[in-house]
């Protein structure tokens, strides 16, 4: 275990592909051409907002489905029984990651931003979207437990078709009138966040899955894994890099009028990340989980969904509003920020029984997570 953590702590960052490991720079150049884009070419916001989905742009759309569909065919939806015996991840990732966490950025939200709604808002909708995307690579890059992280994936994924409407009317409707606090004039119908999640998330996740059981079913597991999702995979980050482009072609103005708002966007983003993760880590070991799940629920309890962010924001507030650009500032911060925690949660395995000790049931994953990375990136 110490010389696995000594070949980590040595380098993480080179652990990644360049594509992976360059992922700020890519972001912030798409960032750039964006902006460039929607000064220099006559008529583009007019182009994008000609042909629409559900609302919402329809290259935006497009970019948004192409992002979410490989990460979610990576699933192994085959093995949620494998980890569901485990109660004490299991009720440990729901509440963390649809008790306290959406709770958390709505308080986050009302004392950092009062006199932003639109950000509010924003930041309120980036955490109800759980985390399904790169919090994959985070956990194989702290040794953590992957099918674990699949099975946690995958419940996020179908928890949020089913609860993600209801939550969305819930914290940005009931609960600011129970509290006294100004609604801001928000009307956001259930209905109008469930269908915005069903095609964003609905969608992809349905060809995800059918995705892994023909191709599996066609070539096997192994030319799957090993042949066709390193060939699909980089296409996630070229639909977000795609997509914010697009947005910030459209939200160039913005943007560039009010650089300090998006510090202050930044700043809960911030304090999320860094109670969310604190709070997830110290919790596993407190319930008892061996350093590979606890590592597991840290991670994918403090990262967030913000493509579905991003989809939901632009198809009910619109591509131009404050509360699109609040989850588009949301991949620049988090990608940073979970490098970083990768380094503490190698540092804190110390803390955790050596690997053969009864007490770590889950080493022999920590061992073939850290092997897999190590082969992959």
């Amino acid at each position: 275990m110490s010389a696995a953590q000594d070949t980590f702590d040595g380098g993480v960052a080179s652990r990644l592909s360049t594509l992976d490991r360059l992922l700020p720079v890519w972001i912030g150049a798409a960032m750039l051409l964006g902006l460039l884009a929607g000064r220099w070419i006559p008529g583009l916001d007019v182009a994008l907002e000609s042909i629409q989905l559900d609302g919402i742009s329809l290259p935006i759309a497009l970019g948004l489905l192409i992002m979410m569909y490989p990460v979610l065919a990576k699933v192994r939806y085959d093995r949620l029984d494998t980890v569901t015996g485990d109660r004490r991840l299991l009720v440990s990732s729901l509440v963390l990651n649809w008790v306290l966490g959406p709770a958390l950025m709505f308080a986050l939200a009302w004392l950092m931003l009062p006199d932003l709604p639109e950000y509010r808002t924003g930041l309120i909708i980036v955490g109800l979207a759980r985390c399904i995307a790169m919090v994959v690579i985070w956990n194989d890059l702290a040794c953590g437990d992957r099918e674990a992280a699949a099975v946690l994936v995958a419940l996020n994924s179908v928890f949020q078709v089913i609860a993600f409407a209801g939550l969305g009317w819930f914290y940005l409707d009931v609960l600011p009138g129970w509290l006294g606090l100004s609604q801001d004039g928000l009307d956001v119908s259930p209905w109008q966040i469930a269908r915005s999640v069903l095609i964003f998330l609905g969608v992809p996740l349905v060809a995800g899955y059918l995705t892994r059981r023909l191709g599996e079913r066609a070539r096997g597991r192994q030319w799957y894994e090993s042949r066709f999702l390193p060939r699909i995979g980089p296409w996630a980050l070229y639909g977000l890099l795609f997509t914010i482009v697009m947005l910030f072609a459209l939200q160039g103005e913005q943007i560039t009028s009010r650089p300090w708002d998006v510090v202050r966007i930044a700043l809960p983003l911030l304090v999320y990340f860094a109670v969310m993760w604190a709070g997830s880590f110290l919790t596993g070991k407190a319930v008892g989980l061996g350093y590979a799940r606890a590592t597991t629920l840290a991670f994918t309890a403090a990262g967030n969904n913000f493509e579905l962010a991003i989809a939901v924001a632009v198809a009910t507030y619109g591509v131009t509003s404050g509360q699109a650009l609040a989850g588009v500032v949301g991949p620049l911060i988090e990608v940073p920020v979970l490098v970083g925690l990768v380094y503490v949660s190698l540092w804190a395995r110390r803390f955790f029984p050596a690997a053969g000790d009864p007490t770590e049931p889950d080493d022999s994953a920590t061992k073939d997570a850290h092997d897999s990375a190590t082969r992959t990136t």
